[in-house]
């Protein structure tokens, strides 16, 4: 019966000592300035006076751990790809504008060309619907050369 006691005694121990041993453990940590200024912390203080802190500290959990880096890794993957994902869009719509510049440019140098042709010839023509030509009078080439430069305006803003 008293070996039971005794038995059931020291395992309460042991159970207390393992559950104070797995919770917070405590240690010396201590702040000071050293010569040039700077603020240090330390186990063992090169000079006193040295400020003690209470300092509490707790075993990692590996688990939580791990699993809260994997959580951060996911995150930043995410992240990641979606600043990928940005800056393809954007190099897109970059390009889309250079070609759009571009397309502009020359629908204005042609525009200018179909002027200056309007303005430097003497005799303008049309085709049919045969493919023959059909000379333009004088009121028909002044309107034409008119919406040659409106053209001109419109696209070489």
């Amino acid at each position: 019966m008293v070996e039971k006691a005794m038995l059931r005694f020291s395992t309460t121990l042991l159970v207390a000592a393992l559950a104070l041993s797995a919770g917070t453990a405590g240690a010396d940590v201590y702040k000071f300035t050293d010569d040039k200024g700077n603020v240090l912390y330390t186990d063992k203080p090169a000079t006193l006076p040295a400020q003690r802190l209470n300092v509490q500290s707790q075993k990692t959990d590996v688990v939580e751990a791990q699993a809260r880096q994997k959580a951060e890794m996911e995150q930043l993957q995410n992240s990641n790809q979606t600043s990928q994902q940005s800056a393809a869009q954007q190099a897109d719509k970059k390009a889309a504008e250079q070609l759009s510049a571009k397309d502009k440019a020359e629908r204005c140098a042609k525009a200018r060309e179909r002027y200056d042709n309007y303005m430097n010839s003497q005799r303008l023509y049309q085709a049919d619907a045969n493919g023959e030509r059909h000379y333009l009078g004088d009121a028909e080439l002044t309107a034409a050369r008119t919406s040659a430069k409106v053209s001109m305006d419109e696209l070489c803003k």
